[in-house]
């Protein structure tokens, strides 16, 4: 039980050391910008068809089981507003970062941990290259980046699977269930869930680089690297949720 403690609380100094460092490679050049572009490519495109079909899927679930209970109350008019707000609020930037962390997360710590394993970022060092600056930094900025961006196109894609789900057992013109929605969110409600989803990417960015960075040696390291890179970017984000709202609540 103490060396389990004792480990964890090792993880947690080394990962912040780790973190610290970003800061400080993050203005010294070289700058990677080829790289960061081709990071940004990777992450952000090819994730987008994975987390536009998800947002779909989302509102329109979300409208269809919400509905009846509306219609119940006879508030069957607040449907577009409370989906609206459910989705921009908590629904599509939680699940949005949680396929990120399952997707980008994982891959990351596996490349970086099959690369360490493989002695390349080794070989990196000998060539007089940094590979902190090339590998890490690179890849968190992408994130931090692109995640934020992936989340408003879920948002926005959740909100027209909505409106499929709305007219489904009814028929509702798709400017007043536009002017619903805009009559019913407040920049209370757009900022704080964008600001928190820049802290999504970049823990998600940053756990799976130290994980795969700090791989032991042997294969079997780099399949832990990826699982632990998952699970440890999913339970940061429901902390950083928790933090949020709790923050939120205080401010407004």
């Amino acid at each position: 039980m103490i060396l389990s403690l004792k480990n964890t609380f090792a993880q947690i100094g080394n990962a912040t050391l780790f973190a610290s460092r970003f800061f400080k490679e993050l203005i010294v050049p070289p700058y990677e910008a080829k790289e960061f572009l081709k990071q940004c490519y990777i992450i952000g495109y090819k994730s987008f068809p994975l987390v536009a079909i998800t947002g779909f899927i989302m509102g329109l679930v979300l409208t269809i089981q919400s509905r009846p209970t509306l219609v119940t109350f006879g508030a069957e008019s607040w449907l577009p507003g409370m989906v609206a707000l459910s989705l921009i609020r908590e629904i599509a930037p939680v699940i949005t970062a949680l396929i990120c962390a399952g997707k980008i997360s994982s891959g990351i710590g596996a490349e970086l941990g099959s690369m360490k394993v493989t002695e390349q970022i080794d070989a990196m060092e000998v060539s007089a290259i940094n590979p902190y600056n090339y590998l890490v930094v690179t890849r968190i900025l992408a994130c931090t980046l692109m995640v934020p961006i992936l989340v408003i196109f879920a948002d926005a894609i959740g909100l027209v699977g909505g409106y499929a789900g709305i007219n489904i057992k009814g028929d509702v013109n798709f400017y007043r269930y536009l002017s619903q929605i805009i009559q019913s969110l407040e920049f209370s409600d757009l900022i704080p869930a964008t600001i928190k989803t820049f802290f999504f990417g970049f823990f998600i960015g940053m756990i799976g680089c130290f994980k795969g960075f700090n791989a032991a040696n042997g294969t079997e390291s780099v399949g832990r690297a990826a699982n632990s890179a998952v699970v440890t970017a999913s339970l940061s984000i429901f902390i950083i949720d928790m933090i949020a709202v709790q923050l939120t609540d205080l401010i407004y």
